[in-house]
């Protein structure tokens, strides 16, 4: 299904949204799509589907039209340059204190999921105390922005009853590198027809396991989309890790932030999908919207070449799907190929092959082994070779 800019998009129930704030957590260094994706240039920095945006920028595009500049990233420090050089001229933050002029707020040092977006939360919930957030990643790819605006509005419908509310993807094979969503019983929420309880998270599952999820239907992927209250979210975190909310309240409370040197160190690291979502889902406080638009987290060049394929960015040369500056040369092979050098790579009889061409670093490996990669970046590390990582 093709792509489709954010500018070109009316969101289905858009109007009535000014309570609603994008929170674009922006952090990791991609290592599973090394060599592309490096500490110091990550894949959410970067075009990885040949739409002349970054994957940040992408994302920022597809949320304005429901939230206008009430839009914040959250990234590290290691990140803030790049990050502020790609978002000039951007209008985000909505001036709120303690975001700054950029509508930036900067971690020290990478504590998770969960401490970033709890302290976005905190900084609206303080000015705006009925505001409702929604965290989405900076690095993933949406499709079919119509439906995409139309969930994440009824998802915010749900999150004004107070619940905290995940979007799930249809499940469109056995995945195993994503969780699982289990649903439950239909809500009834006025403006949310499709809303359904969530009975449980499920961790990323074996293959077989995966293949039950699918065939029951009762599953969603878990894309790690959160829509919910700030003042909500910040209890439900609170029930679990109190110190936390303490920690990020203080911060919160000064405008410029300055209390984040003494306190972040301490701030335990963990994922909003551990800290919150799963035991509020035991408590019954989470609901889930079904999203039936096309996504992926680009999470490995299988993926990625499937993306590519799939939104028609890609070129497709006897059975491999390529990308990048130079020339590919295929015979009897299949797979997906990218060259930023503008060399030429010449496949012969190869299967789902992945080769990926650099100036400094070639990768060739397979689509079923393209996950792995992250274990040669950790190798990488131990050679201490920081010129490649």
């Amino acid at each position: 299904m093709p792509m489709t800019s954010a500018a070109q998009e009316t969101p289905v129930g858009g109007q009535g949204m000014d309570d609603f704030w994008g929170v674009v957590p922006a952090g990791g260094s991609g290592t599973r799509l090394w060599p592309v994706s490096r500490s110091s240039a990550p894949k959410f920095l970067q075009d990885m589907t040949g739409g002349g945006r970054s994957m940040l920028q992408a994302t920022l595009d597809r949320l304005r039209p429901l939230t206008g500049d009430r839009l914040t990233v959250v990234t590290g420090a290691a990140h803030a340059d790049r990050v502020r050089e790609q978002l000039a001229g951007e209008a985000l933050g909505g001036s709120l204190p303690g975001l700054g002029a950029d509508g930036l707020v900067v971690e020290p040092s990478p504590r998770e999921s969960m401490p970033a977006i709890g302290l976005a939360a905190a900084i609206i919930a303080r000015h705006h105390p009925d505001a409702v957030i929604g965290s989405f990643a900076a690095d993933h790819v949406v499709g079919d922005l119509d439906t995409f605006h139309a969930c994440v509005t009824e998802a915010v419908a749900v999150a004004r009853t107070g619940k905290l509310v995940t979007i799930g993807i249809e499940p469109t094979r056995p995945a195993t590198g994503f969780g699982y969503i289990r649903l439950g019983e239909p809500l009834a929420v006025e403006g949310a027809p499709s809303a359904r309880e969530v009975a449980s998270f499920r961790e990323k599952p074996e293959r077989e396991l995966a293949e039950q999820f699918l065939a029951d239907g009762g599953y969603r992927w878990n894309a790690g989309m959160f829509v919910v209250r700030a003042q909500v979210l910040l209890d439900l975190l609170a029930r679990e890790h109190p110190d936390m909310v303490e920690a990020l309240t203080a911060i919160a409370a000064a405008d410029d932030l300055a209390p984040m040197d003494e306190l972040w160190p301490d701030i335990t690291k963990i994922a909003i999908d551990h800290a919150v979502a799963e035991p509020a889902a035991a408590a019954g406080d989470v609901a889930c919207v079904p999203g039936d638009f096309p996504w992926d987290d680009v999470g490995d060049f299988g993926s990625l070449g499937a993306v590519l394929g799939r939104v028609g960015a890609g070129r497709i040369v006897d059975g491999l799907v390529t990308t990048g500056a130079g020339e590919v040369i295929g015979q009897e092979s299949s797979g997906f190929v990218m060259t930023t050098t503008g060399r030429t790579v010449v496949a012969l009889g190869l299967e789902d092959v992945v080769v990926v061409d650099t100036p400094d670093a070639v990768l060739v490996t397979t689509r079923d082994r393209a996950q792995e990669v992250k274990q040669v970046v950790a190798r990488l590390e131990e050679l201490q070779r920081k010129d490649l990582t």
